[in-house]
């Protein structure tokens, strides 16, 4: 059985690579920040007294280091525009500002990792009920494709659609085809079809994200209460690279 991960693989571009510097991270006081594929100048910078700086849970993946947030993504961040399912723009710190909020960041609206990834945390929303932690999920795409996202899965939490893209670019989640065509990745997709899950191929090839690649990884942030209280995240370093529950639970309902 053949199964793409992507939805646009043209001859020749199949590349698998092992070898990943790619990170999910640990967010800890008073330590820099390194993540994804670029570094920035003031990448190291801490929290002014403005921001300070917060503690975060711990991510089960390997090759970690302990990091503070840079006020340059907080501030990026702030500028990012997010959209619900009735087409109404907000700013995507608010999702967080006045609550703790559990935010996934889906590859795509029609990928078969994100439906997992739905189910995963959603089996976990009483919990997070309990502890007044909101359940978010945020994709890379239109509106009309969080809709029929929201109406396929029947995801317990809030949906939202980020057509441009900025809030994986702020958060510097990595993107391209050897963090989407891995072995890994590839034995896991078959483990969830043989449980159920299918990919969308309709949304999956879309002009929004066949125009993309269908290259992009997301992660899992818990932030909140307060815009700059960012207390875990996760960055996905290849496709289907879901964190341990029992952190992110750690981070939002302990």
């Amino acid at each position: 059985m053949a199964i793409s991960l992507s939805t646009n693989l043209l001859p020749n571009t199949f590349q698998c690579n092992g070898n990943h510097n790619h990170r999910s991270t640990r967010l800890f006081p008073n330590q820099p920040l390194s993540f994804g594929l670029k570094h920035r100048r003031n990448e190291n910078k801490l929290f002014t007294p403005r921001n300070p700086p917060v503690l975060s849970a711990v991510s089960g993946s390997t090759g970690l280091e302990s990091s503070a947030v840079s006020e340059d993504t907080v501030d990026l961040l702030d500028t990012v525009t997010v959209f619900d399912l009735n087409g109404n723009g907000i700013p995507i710190s608010d999702l967080w500002k006045y609550r703790k909020a559990v935010v996934a960041f889906a590859r795509h609206f029609g990928c078969v990792f994100c439906r997992k990834r739905a189910d995963y945390l959603a089996s976990k929303k009483d919990v997070m009920d309990k502890s007044g932690a909101a359940l978010v999920l945020i994709g890379p795409g239109s509106i009309e494709q969080a809709k029929t996202f929201a109406e396929q899965t029947k995801f317990k939490g809030e949906v939202y659609a980020d057509p441009s893209h900025s809030s994986y670019n702020a958060l510097r989640f990595v993107s391209g085809v050897t963090t989407t065509f891995t072995p890994k990745a590839g034995l896991k997709i078959i483990q969830l079809y043989m449980e159920g899950y299918r990919q969308d191929w309709k949304l999956s090839f879309e002009e929004d994200t066949v125009k993309r690649g269908g290259w992009q990884q997301g992660g899992i942030l818990v932030a909140g209460p307060g815009k700059t209280n960012i207390l875990y995240i996760h960055k996905d370093k290849e496709a289907g690279d879901d964190p341990d529950i029992e952190d992110i639970l750690k981070a939002c309902c302990s």
